[in-house]
């Protein structure tokens, strides 16, 4: 019996309202006609991009995975720094267990992977403080040697300038990749433009639905090089995403909030003097953080206020978790002793300057959005997971559950088991 074979194809902001458009795509569908799927996927909390790729592939929650956001957030920490190094991640991931059985492993463009111990790898790299337009110096010390010395100097380009395109150079890698190393056992693709689509234009359009043409040319890509130069019957293929998204209703900036309140003090350039509570984004859902969390009767004070907002409805708030709630019910821990959300999609702005509590949309810059995520895993858009291959039933459909099975899932595929996790086995789309 040959040895299978995983290729996994995540669409960031892939979502579930996106499956009736996919099937009648002309290489998406074969997925649908000879696989199963699990149409409503529950996120982790928040549903950020790179806490769900920590969890799709440690089959952990927040609190045991350790990357609560994609940011390493901090009071006043503008520009923060990005979780981007496989040390980062505090437990296993399914490319450890897959290289420990003897597999060969590659994974591209795949978030909080940096030096991580995969044969091939070209991690996202996301760069604050950048300096100059060469990517290279970002890549050069977290990313496969071999990969960097083979691809980069004809595909780097793909990566510099205003029109830079990380799909374009994933792509371009994914296919030559499968070609020059008789495709690798366990590959995992990561792209990136569907959640930008969503986030400038919302989360259905036509804007939307071309790029899903573009992801479906794509997969056809990777197939049709696996036909050529791999092993297709041996392979079984899954389409994920990460997260979905919401249109974003309107945004709050909670820290002026607190401000106003004064939990936060600032001096006469709005600089921050000292602060009780502070908001950190998580977009649609937001941290508020204290500054002594052993100040029983602060900590009463400011669970006070929020209850009395909440209450309010001008300010749109339809949930409130303490932390203690947010770690039993999410598994979410983090710097955070609250967790609020709106009750229509709202996102949480962080700023300390300005008046304006509220405003249409976030202000220009990263979180510039019509459509956003960081929502409780309940909400829509939920994401989804669709497979094939020698090791999946055809035609079962399991209507909703969580993304930590989807870890513990692939790794059965392969008759291997995770230890010591969050999630369990979907054994109803497995031979």
């Amino acid at each position: 019996m040959k040895k299978q074979k995983l290729l996994v194809f995540c669409l960031d902001a892939l979502c579930t309202l996106d499956l009736e458009y996919m099937k009648e795509l002309p290489h998406f569908k074969f997925m649908f006609e000879n696989g199963s799927m699990v149409k409503h996927v529950e996120p982790v909390y928040p549903s950020l991009t790179y806490p769900c790729h920590c969890s799709i592939i440690t089959g952990c929650t927040v609190n045991h995975h350790g990357v609560p956001h994609n940011e390493i957030v901090g009071v006043e920490r503008k520009d923060a720094p990005w979780y981007n190094q496989r040390s980062d991640i505090k437990c296993p991931t399914l490319f450890d267990l897959f290289k420990a059985n003897g597999y060969t492993t590659c994974s591209l463009t795949w978030p909080v992977s940096g030096k991580a111990d995969i044969d091939l790898n070209m991690p996202m790299i996301v760069p604050i403080g950048y300096q100059g337009f060469n990517p290279y110096q970002f890549l050069e010390d977290n990313a496969s040697k071999a990969l960097l010395d083979r691809y980069y100097w004809k595909y780097g380009r793909y990566l510099k300038g205003k029109d830079r395109n990380l799909d374009l150079y994933t792509m371009a890698l994914a296919a030559d990749v499968i070609r020059d190393y008789a495709q690798p056992d366990i590959m995992f693709v990561k792209m990136c433009d569907l959640d930008s689509v969503r986030h400038e234009y919302g989360i259905d359009n036509e804007q939307v639905k071309a790029q899903l043409r573009k992801h479906d040319e794509e997969f056809g890509v990777l197939v049709e090089s696996i036909k050529r130069y791999g092993d297709f019957e041996n392979t079984n293929f899954v389409i994920l995403g990460d997260h979905g998204q919401q249109d974003v209703k309107r945004c709050l900036n909670m820290n002026l909030l607190l401000k106003q309140y004064g939990f936060i003090r600032c001096n006469e350039k709005g600089e921050l003097v000292d602060y009780d509570a502070y908001c950190h984004s998580a977009a649609l859902s937001a941290w508020i953080q204290l500054k002594n969390p052993e100040d029983s009767a602060m900590r009463a004070k400011v669970y006070e206020f929020l209850k009395m907002i909440k209450a309010d409805p001008q300010y749109n708030i339809g949930y409130l978790f303490t932390k203690e709630e947010a770690e039993t019910q999410f598994g979410l821990s983090g710097p955070l002793d609250f967790v609020l959300e709106g009750k229509e999609p709202m996102s949480f702005q962080t700023t300390l300057a300005g008046n304006d509590l509220f405003a249409k949309h976030l202000p220009a810059g990263y979180h510039q959005t019509l459509a956003s995520h960081g929502h409780l895993p309940s909400r829509d858009e939920t994401t989804t997971f669709i497979a094939c291959g020698p090791a999946i039933q055809k035609g079962v459909v399991i209507e909703r559950s969580a993304m930590v099975n989807e870890a513990p899932t692939m790794a059965a595929m392969f008759s291997l088991t995770m230890d010591h996790i969050d999630g369990t086995v979907w054994q109803e789309l497995l031979k």
